[in-house]
Protein backbone atom coordinates (compact mmCIF):
# COMPACT_ATOMS: atom_id res chain seq x y z
CA UNK A 1 0.00 0.00 0.00
CA UNK A 2 2.66 2.76 0.86
CA UNK A 3 4.65 1.44 -1.77
CA UNK A 4 1.97 2.13 -4.10
CA UNK A 5 1.14 5.63 -2.27
CA UNK A 6 5.14 6.40 -2.59
CA UNK A 7 4.95 5.49 -6.87
CA UNK A 8 1.89 7.74 -7.08
CA UNK A 9 3.84 10.79 -5.39
CA UNK A 10 6.60 10.28 -7.67
CA UNK A 11 4.87 9.64 -10.81
CA UNK A 12 2.60 13.11 -9.74
CA UNK A 13 6.03 14.84 -9.02
CA UNK A 14 7.08 13.73 -12.83
CA UNK A 15 4.15 15.28 -14.16
CA UNK A 16 4.56 18.69 -12.04
CA UNK A 17 7.56 18.98 -12.60
CA UNK A 18 7.25 18.56 -16.73
CA UNK A 19 4.40 20.33 -16.45
CA UNK A 20 6.25 23.44 -14.62
CA UNK A 21 9.14 22.86 -17.52
CA UNK A 22 6.41 23.13 -20.22
CA UNK A 23 4.82 26.07 -18.70
CA UNK A 24 8.62 27.98 -18.14
CA UNK A 25 9.96 26.91 -21.56
CA UNK A 26 6.09 28.26 -23.22
CA UNK A 27 6.35 31.02 -20.86
CA UNK A 28 10.16 31.91 -21.98
CA UNK A 29 9.50 31.66 -25.66
CA UNK A 30 6.51 34.14 -25.35
CA UNK A 31 8.79 36.63 -23.81
CA UNK A 32 11.07 36.20 -26.56
CA UNK A 33 8.68 35.77 -29.56
CA UNK A 34 8.64 39.18 -32.02
CA UNK A 35 5.13 40.31 -32.67
CA UNK A 36 3.87 43.04 -35.20
CA UNK A 37 3.63 46.30 -33.66
CA UNK A 38 1.08 47.94 -35.79
CA UNK A 39 1.89 51.24 -36.93
CA UNK A 40 -0.68 53.34 -35.04
CA UNK A 41 1.11 51.94 -32.15
CA UNK A 42 4.62 52.63 -32.64
CA UNK A 43 5.34 55.77 -30.23
CA UNK A 44 4.78 55.09 -26.93
CA UNK A 45 4.20 57.05 -24.07
CA UNK A 46 5.10 56.08 -20.76
CA UNK A 47 4.01 58.37 -17.68
CA UNK A 48 5.88 60.31 -15.07
CA UNK A 49 5.47 58.09 -12.31
CA UNK A 50 4.04 55.08 -14.18
CA UNK A 51 4.32 51.76 -13.01
CA UNK A 52 5.15 48.20 -14.34
CA UNK A 53 1.56 46.70 -13.62
CA UNK A 54 -0.33 50.12 -15.14
CA UNK A 55 1.46 50.08 -18.09
CA UNK A 56 1.46 46.60 -18.44
CA UNK A 57 -2.86 46.69 -18.42
CA UNK A 58 -1.85 49.87 -20.43
CA UNK A 59 -0.03 47.77 -23.48
CA UNK A 60 -2.52 45.22 -23.05
CA UNK A 61 -5.32 47.30 -23.99
CA UNK A 62 -3.91 48.39 -26.28
CA UNK A 63 -3.19 44.78 -27.91
CA UNK A 64 0.43 44.92 -27.38
CA UNK A 65 0.69 42.77 -24.54
CA UNK A 66 -1.01 39.08 -24.81
CA UNK A 67 -0.30 38.13 -21.14
CA UNK A 68 0.21 41.02 -19.06
CA UNK A 69 0.40 39.63 -15.82
CA UNK A 70 2.77 37.13 -16.78
CA UNK A 71 5.12 40.58 -18.06
CA UNK A 72 4.46 41.94 -15.09
CA UNK A 73 5.94 38.95 -12.87
CA UNK A 74 9.02 38.57 -15.17
CA UNK A 75 9.58 42.55 -14.73
CA UNK A 76 9.46 41.85 -10.61
CA UNK A 77 11.74 38.78 -11.02
CA UNK A 78 14.43 40.19 -13.15
CA UNK A 79 14.38 43.30 -11.17
CA UNK A 80 13.55 45.23 -14.13
CA UNK A 81 10.68 47.72 -13.17
CA UNK A 82 12.42 50.99 -13.28
CA UNK A 83 10.66 52.52 -16.19
CA UNK A 84 11.70 55.63 -17.49
CA UNK A 85 9.17 58.30 -18.45
CA UNK A 86 9.00 59.75 -22.18
CA UNK A 87 7.88 58.65 -25.52
CA UNK A 88 9.58 55.76 -27.16
CA UNK A 89 9.95 54.71 -30.97
CA UNK A 90 8.92 50.71 -31.22
CA UNK A 91 10.45 48.98 -34.15
CA UNK A 92 7.85 47.10 -36.54
CA UNK A 93 8.40 44.00 -34.67
CA UNK A 94 9.39 43.39 -30.87
CA UNK A 95 8.84 40.89 -28.27
CA UNK A 96 7.42 41.31 -24.93
CA UNK A 97 11.53 40.72 -22.68
CA UNK A 98 12.86 43.67 -25.33
CA UNK A 99 9.25 45.72 -24.63
CA UNK A 100 10.73 45.88 -21.44
CA UNK A 101 13.96 46.88 -22.35
CA UNK A 102 12.83 49.20 -24.34
CA UNK A 103 10.92 51.38 -21.71
CA UNK A 104 13.57 50.73 -19.15
CA UNK A 105 16.86 52.51 -21.47
CA UNK A 106 15.85 55.89 -21.31
CA UNK A 107 16.38 56.14 -24.92
CA UNK A 108 13.22 58.79 -25.59
CA UNK A 109 11.95 60.95 -28.77
CA UNK A 110 13.91 64.02 -28.43
CA UNK A 111 12.29 67.04 -30.07
CA UNK A 112 14.29 70.58 -30.66
CA UNK A 113 13.28 74.08 -30.87
CA UNK A 114 15.42 77.17 -32.07
CA UNK A 115 15.05 79.99 -30.70
CA UNK A 116 16.55 82.28 -33.25
CA UNK A 117 19.43 85.46 -32.95
CA UNK A 118 17.88 89.41 -32.84
CA UNK A 119 14.32 87.37 -31.12
CA UNK A 120 12.78 89.46 -28.83
CA UNK A 121 11.10 87.68 -25.50
CA UNK A 122 7.19 88.04 -27.19
CA UNK A 123 8.64 86.61 -29.96
CA UNK A 124 10.84 83.84 -28.65
CA UNK A 125 7.30 82.80 -26.58
CA UNK A 126 5.46 82.51 -30.15
CA UNK A 127 8.15 79.49 -30.95
CA UNK A 128 7.66 77.67 -27.72
CA UNK A 129 4.27 77.58 -27.84
CA UNK A 130 3.99 76.23 -31.58
CA UNK A 131 5.66 73.46 -30.22
CA UNK A 132 2.81 70.79 -29.56
CA UNK A 133 5.07 67.92 -27.73
CA UNK A 134 6.11 71.28 -24.95
CA UNK A 135 3.84 71.70 -22.28
CA UNK A 136 2.70 75.58 -21.79
CA UNK A 137 3.37 76.93 -18.42
CA UNK A 138 4.16 80.55 -19.47
CA UNK A 139 1.55 82.93 -20.10
CA UNK A 140 2.21 85.23 -23.54
CA UNK A 141 1.48 89.00 -21.91
CA UNK A 142 5.03 90.22 -21.20
CA UNK A 143 3.30 91.49 -17.72
CA UNK A 144 2.06 88.44 -16.76
CA UNK A 145 5.23 86.79 -17.86
CA UNK A 146 7.31 88.67 -16.05
CA UNK A 147 5.32 87.78 -12.25
CA UNK A 148 5.27 84.29 -13.43
CA UNK A 149 9.18 84.22 -13.74
CA UNK A 150 9.39 86.52 -10.52
CA UNK A 151 8.35 83.42 -8.35
CA UNK A 152 11.57 81.15 -9.81
CA UNK A 153 14.24 81.92 -7.12
CA UNK A 154 16.90 80.56 -10.44
CA UNK A 155 15.55 83.01 -12.75
CA UNK A 156 17.10 86.34 -11.28
CA UNK A 157 16.58 89.19 -13.36
CA UNK A 158 13.82 91.95 -12.79
CA UNK A 159 12.95 92.21 -16.45
CA UNK A 160 13.31 88.93 -18.70
CA UNK A 161 14.05 90.81 -22.49
CA UNK A 162 17.40 89.70 -23.83
CA UNK A 163 17.97 87.10 -21.40
CA UNK A 164 17.02 83.72 -23.67
CA UNK A 165 20.09 82.69 -25.00
CA UNK A 166 19.22 81.80 -28.81
CA UNK A 167 19.75 78.25 -29.97
CA UNK A 168 18.73 75.19 -30.57
CA UNK A 169 17.16 73.26 -27.09
CA UNK A 170 16.21 69.47 -27.34
CA UNK A 171 13.42 68.65 -25.32
CA UNK A 172 11.37 65.48 -24.73
CA UNK A 173 7.33 65.57 -24.71
CA UNK A 174 6.27 66.58 -21.23
CA UNK A 175 9.01 69.31 -20.77
CA UNK A 176 7.44 72.95 -20.58
CA UNK A 177 8.24 75.75 -22.12
CA UNK A 178 9.69 77.21 -18.65
CA UNK A 179 12.03 74.39 -18.93
CA UNK A 180 13.57 76.02 -21.58
CA UNK A 181 13.11 79.69 -20.73
CA UNK A 182 15.04 78.40 -17.38
CA UNK A 183 18.06 76.69 -19.67
CA UNK A 184 17.93 79.51 -22.02
CA UNK A 185 18.55 81.75 -19.35
CA UNK A 186 21.52 79.94 -17.63
CA UNK A 187 22.80 79.45 -21.00
CA UNK A 188 22.80 83.89 -21.57
CA UNK A 189 24.30 83.93 -17.78
CA UNK A 190 27.56 81.34 -19.06
CA UNK A 191 28.10 83.06 -22.25
CA UNK A 192 27.94 86.44 -20.81
CA UNK A 193 30.46 86.23 -17.80
CA UNK A 194 32.92 84.68 -20.16
CA UNK A 195 32.26 87.40 -22.60
CA UNK A 196 33.14 90.50 -19.65
CA UNK A 197 35.95 88.55 -18.54
CA UNK A 198 37.74 89.19 -21.69
CA UNK A 199 36.49 92.54 -22.66
CA UNK A 200 38.30 95.12 -24.00
CA UNK A 201 39.35 97.83 -21.86
CA UNK A 202 38.12 101.66 -21.38
CA UNK A 203 34.49 100.72 -22.26
CA UNK A 204 31.79 102.67 -21.36
CA UNK A 205 29.68 99.90 -19.69
CA UNK A 206 29.11 99.80 -15.75
CA UNK A 207 27.82 96.39 -15.73
CA UNK A 208 27.44 93.14 -17.96
CA UNK A 209 23.86 93.97 -17.64
CA UNK A 210 24.93 96.95 -19.96
CA UNK A 211 26.97 95.09 -22.30
CA UNK A 212 24.07 93.12 -22.80
CA UNK A 213 22.12 95.85 -24.11
CA UNK A 214 24.44 97.40 -26.36
CA UNK A 215 24.80 93.42 -28.07
CA UNK A 216 21.41 93.46 -28.44
CA UNK A 217 20.97 96.45 -30.35
CA UNK A 218 24.25 95.34 -32.12
CA UNK A 219 22.49 92.22 -32.97
CA UNK A 220 19.34 94.37 -34.38
CA UNK A 221 21.76 96.57 -36.39
CA UNK A 222 23.80 93.65 -38.00
CA UNK A 223 22.81 92.69 -41.50
CA UNK A 224 26.26 91.67 -42.34
CA UNK A 225 28.12 89.58 -39.86
CA UNK A 226 31.80 91.46 -40.56
CA UNK A 227 30.00 94.12 -39.69
CA UNK A 228 29.57 93.61 -35.87
CA UNK A 229 32.35 94.88 -34.65
CA UNK A 230 32.44 98.46 -36.91
CA UNK A 231 28.86 99.06 -35.35
CA UNK A 232 29.56 98.13 -32.44
CA UNK A 233 32.44 101.00 -32.22
CA UNK A 234 29.80 103.62 -33.85
CA UNK A 235 28.31 102.76 -30.84
CA UNK A 236 30.60 102.78 -27.96
CA UNK A 237 32.10 106.06 -29.35
CA UNK A 238 29.04 107.68 -29.30
CA UNK A 239 28.32 106.57 -25.43
CA UNK A 240 32.05 108.19 -24.78
CA UNK A 241 31.28 111.65 -26.92
CA UNK A 242 27.93 111.75 -25.19
CA UNK A 243 26.07 111.52 -28.34
CA UNK A 244 22.74 110.02 -28.56
CA UNK A 245 22.91 106.41 -29.88
CA UNK A 246 19.70 107.41 -32.37
CA UNK A 247 19.11 103.85 -33.57
CA UNK A 248 15.61 102.63 -34.97
CA UNK A 249 15.77 99.59 -33.11
CA UNK A 250 15.07 100.57 -30.13
CA UNK A 251 12.71 103.09 -31.24
CA UNK A 252 10.66 100.28 -32.81
CA UNK A 253 11.03 98.13 -29.27
CA UNK A 254 9.70 101.00 -27.66
CA UNK A 255 6.28 101.16 -30.20
CA UNK A 256 5.30 97.85 -28.79
CA UNK A 257 2.14 97.32 -31.25
CA UNK A 258 1.90 100.49 -32.20
CA UNK A 259 4.46 100.11 -35.01
CA UNK A 260 3.24 98.86 -38.18
CA UNK A 261 5.82 98.28 -40.67
CA UNK A 262 6.68 101.99 -40.62
CA UNK A 263 8.72 103.89 -39.10
CA UNK A 264 7.69 107.58 -38.94
CA UNK A 265 9.33 111.10 -38.22
CA UNK A 266 6.36 111.43 -35.72
CA UNK A 267 7.72 108.12 -33.87
CA UNK A 268 11.54 109.61 -33.74
CA UNK A 269 10.16 112.56 -32.04
CA UNK A 270 7.94 110.77 -29.47
CA UNK A 271 9.72 110.29 -26.26
CA UNK A 272 9.96 106.54 -24.79
CA UNK A 273 12.28 105.23 -22.61
CA UNK A 274 14.00 103.17 -25.97
CA UNK A 275 13.85 106.35 -28.45
CA UNK A 276 17.51 106.65 -28.59
CA UNK A 277 16.80 109.69 -30.68
CA UNK A 278 15.39 111.83 -27.33
CA UNK A 279 17.07 109.91 -24.76
CA UNK A 280 20.48 110.00 -23.78
CA UNK A 281 22.74 106.68 -22.95
CA UNK A 282 21.69 103.43 -23.25
CA UNK A 283 17.84 102.25 -23.26
CA UNK A 284 16.82 100.44 -20.05
CA UNK A 285 16.73 96.48 -21.01
CA UNK A 286 18.12 94.65 -23.73
CA UNK A 287 15.43 95.01 -27.01
CA UNK A 288 16.48 91.09 -28.12
CA UNK A 289 18.40 88.29 -27.17
CA UNK A 290 21.94 88.79 -28.93
CA UNK A 291 24.24 85.84 -29.89
CA UNK A 292 27.60 85.63 -28.59
CA UNK A 293 28.87 86.99 -31.84
CA UNK A 294 27.10 90.60 -31.16
CA UNK A 295 28.29 90.01 -27.79
CA UNK A 296 31.74 89.24 -28.13
CA UNK A 297 31.34 92.51 -30.88
CA UNK A 298 29.83 94.84 -28.18
CA UNK A 299 32.99 94.40 -25.75
CA UNK A 300 35.12 94.16 -28.36
CA UNK A 301 34.48 97.08 -30.46
CA UNK A 302 36.69 97.86 -33.90
CA UNK A 303 38.60 100.98 -33.56
CA UNK A 304 38.05 103.94 -35.63
CA UNK A 305 36.75 107.17 -36.01
CA UNK A 306 33.09 106.21 -37.57
CA UNK A 307 29.99 108.18 -35.52
CA UNK A 308 27.74 107.15 -38.16
CA UNK A 309 26.69 104.63 -40.69
CA UNK A 310 23.40 104.59 -43.01
CA UNK A 311 22.10 100.85 -44.74
CA UNK A 312 23.32 100.26 -48.27
CA UNK A 313 20.53 98.22 -49.14
CA UNK A 314 22.13 95.09 -49.76
CA UNK A 315 22.77 94.16 -45.80
CA UNK A 316 25.67 95.95 -45.65
CA UNK A 317 26.55 99.85 -44.42
CA UNK A 318 28.46 103.10 -45.19
CA UNK A 319 30.30 104.41 -42.19
CA UNK A 320 31.20 107.91 -41.91
CA UNK A 321 32.89 109.94 -39.31
CA UNK A 322 31.23 113.11 -39.56
CA UNK A 323 27.91 114.22 -40.35
CA UNK A 324 28.56 116.35 -43.67
CA UNK A 325 29.74 112.79 -45.22
CA UNK A 326 26.87 110.82 -43.06
CA UNK A 327 24.23 112.94 -45.18
CA UNK A 328 26.19 112.51 -48.33
CA UNK A 329 25.42 108.95 -47.57
CA UNK A 330 22.18 109.38 -46.63
CA UNK A 331 21.66 110.87 -50.06
CA UNK A 332 23.17 108.38 -52.04
CA UNK A 333 21.41 105.63 -50.58
CA UNK A 334 18.61 106.30 -48.74
CA UNK A 335 16.95 109.12 -51.08
CA UNK A 336 17.47 107.12 -54.17
CA UNK A 337 16.64 103.54 -53.10
CA UNK A 338 17.45 100.18 -55.43
CA UNK A 339 15.15 97.95 -56.56
CA UNK A 340 16.31 95.50 -54.67
CA UNK A 341 16.93 97.37 -51.22
CA UNK A 342 16.35 95.76 -47.77
CA UNK A 343 16.81 96.78 -44.63
CA UNK A 344 19.09 95.20 -41.37
CA UNK A 345 15.32 94.42 -40.33
CA UNK A 346 13.98 93.17 -42.98
CA UNK A 347 16.76 90.57 -42.85
CA UNK A 348 15.20 89.84 -39.04
CA UNK A 349 11.61 90.19 -40.51
CA UNK A 350 12.31 87.41 -43.10
CA UNK A 351 13.47 85.23 -40.01
CA UNK A 352 10.03 85.81 -38.26
CA UNK A 353 8.06 84.02 -41.81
Amino acid sequence: MIRRIVLALAGLAVVTAVAVSVAVYLAWQWLHQAEVVPASHRTLVVAKGAHVSGLARELHQQGLLAQPELWRLYARLTEKTALKAGEYALPEKVSPSALLDIVLSGNVITYQVTLVEGYNLSQMLTVLHSQAKLEQRLPSDPVALQQALAEYPTFEPAHPEGWLFPDTYQYIAGDSDLSIVLRAYQRMQRVLDEEWATRAEGLPYDSPYEALIMASIVEKETGAPHEREQIAGVFVRRLQKRMRLQTDPTVIYGLGTEYEGNLTRQHLRTPTPYNTYTQHGLPPTPIASPGRAAIHAALHPADGDALYFVAKGDGTHTFSPTLEAHLEAVRAYQKVRRKDYRSTYQKIEKADD
